[in-house]
């Protein structure tokens, strides 16, 4: 069982290596699950239920798809974040002399996000799947000389959720579906730390969580599909180890909640050649407050229970709306567009930090569904999101007053994603 657990676990970090995503959605959310919805900016996906990977848009979404399906994806995400200093950014107050520092660089970089999803009919009314998805990452990485290297120089979040899921046909214009998570989440935070001198210094935590989903599907009309689903919040009691360079390690704990979101879909077919799809989403981010860093151990002078340092976020609640269309080209391709625009959680330039220097942000997406064979289909995606322009920030490090520096400028940054997706029926 020792060996079984091992595995288990350096299984799930490998996963977590090859999917160190950088955010796509608002906050540090990725609703990059699958290419098909990419073509559309993912707008009325948990209306749309194409494939298997409903089983994350709207695990009701099952009971429209006959036999069995697997289904693989990969992202790839390109985000381009770069940062001004405006003159007001300096070192730690403890610091003896202010020192200078660079812009940091590009701190995006190229991502990996896979995912992948099984589903099967089993009866008439009764469907079953698995989805094996990344809903939750970031990744920040600036040059040794960023003259915010106090407060971050790289930053990292992974989640890895399984979700076995089940759907019901109630009858021919109600369908119900639902499902239970369990998702592995690791924390990594790499910066200085003054003690006499610029140190090193390392936060590395993590912990699994389970959480849930459910789904309703409509269809008044056989041209018109409803789609409600809601995914659960997920309560993390995160753990490991705070290291400075030649001072030494110690234990440490951070409580996190992941928000939940529910959204409303609708996809409607116009024609017999074109499609339209809509939704709303809400992302309960509010959930982000202030997030703790407690010493579980001592560190150098600093006893247990001492709370070493405070992510203050204050996040808000958003939003997210989108609208796409379909176009049938041939009986065997189809052409995808679509528009959204994402709120972010963020509440102001005070609260935007180096390590998520989020904003609000507009898709601008195209795609196309080509049916390879009877079971095969090939889906690809490109979208270009348009963060807003010169997004001021005022950020200092809380804690010690002081002991983070200031960092003050503007960031300029734009994403890029390109996803491929496989689709086999049987």
């Amino acid at each position: 069982m020792k060996c079984r657990n091992r595995f288990l676990r350096w299984s799930v970090l490998l996963v977590l290596e090859a999917a160190a995503g950088s955010a796509a959605a608002s906050g540090f959310a990725l609703i990059e699950q699958n290419a098909s919805g990419l073509g559309n900016a993912y707008a009325g996906q948990a209306a749309a239920a194409e494939n298997a990977s409903t089983i994350y848009f709207n695990p009701a979404g099952l009971t429209l798809l006959p036999g069995g399906q697997v289904s693989g994806t990969l992202n790839v995400i390109r985000p381009d974040s770069a940062f001004t200093d405006n003159g007001g950014s300096r070192s730690p107050a403890n610091v003896a002399a202010p020192a200078g520092g660079s812009n940091g660089g590009d701190a995006g970089g190229w991502n990996y996000v896979p995912n992948g999803y099984l589903s099967w009919q089993i009866t008439d009314r009764l469907w079953a799947g698995v989805g094996v998805t990344v809903p939750f990452g970031l990744k920040t990485n600036y040059d040794p000389t960023f003259i915010g290297k106090f407060q971050s120089q790289k930053s990292q979040v992974q989640a890895l959720d399984i979700n076995p899921t089940v759907a019901f046909k109630v009858n021919e214009w109600l369908s119900l579906g639902g499902g239970v998570s369990y998702q592995y989440t690791r924390l990594t935070l790499d910066r200085s730390f003054f003690a006499g001198a610029a140190r090193a210094q390392t936060v590395s935590l993590h912990d699994g969580a389970a959480g849930w989903n459910i789904g309703v599907m409509l269809q008044p009309g056989k041209d018109t599909r409803v789609g409600l689903t809601y995914r659960s919040a997920l309560h993390y009691e995160l753990t490991g180890a705070v290291a400075i360079a030649a001072i030494g390690s110690a234990t440490a704990k951070a409580s996190l909640s992941l928000p939940d979101s529910a959204s409303l879909a609708v996809s409607h077919q116009l024609n017999e050649r074109w499609q339209l799809l809509g939704d709303v989403t809400w992302t309960r981010w509010s959930r982000i407050q202030n997030v703790p860093l407690v010493l579980t151990s001592a560190l150098g002078a600093s006893p247990a229970g001492t709370v070493s340092d405070t992510l203050d976020l204050q996040f808000r609640d958003t939003y997210r709306l989108g609208v796409g269309a379909n176009y049938r080209w041939t009986d065997n391709f189809m052409f995808k567009l679509g528009i959204a625009y994402d709120k972010s959680p963020v509440p102001d330039a005070a609260h935007r930090s180096v390590f998520l220097p989020d904003s609000d942000r507009t898709w601008l997406s195209f795609g196309g569904k080509h049916q390879l064979t009877k079971s095969g289909t090939l889906d690809v995606g490109y979208a270009r999101l348009l963060m807003s322009g010169g997004d001021a920030l005022r950020n200092k490090g809380v804690g010690v007053a002081g002991a983070q520096g200031i960092v003050s400028g503007s960031y300029k940054s734009h994403v890029d994603i390109v996803s491929l997706q496989y689709t086999h029926a049987f």
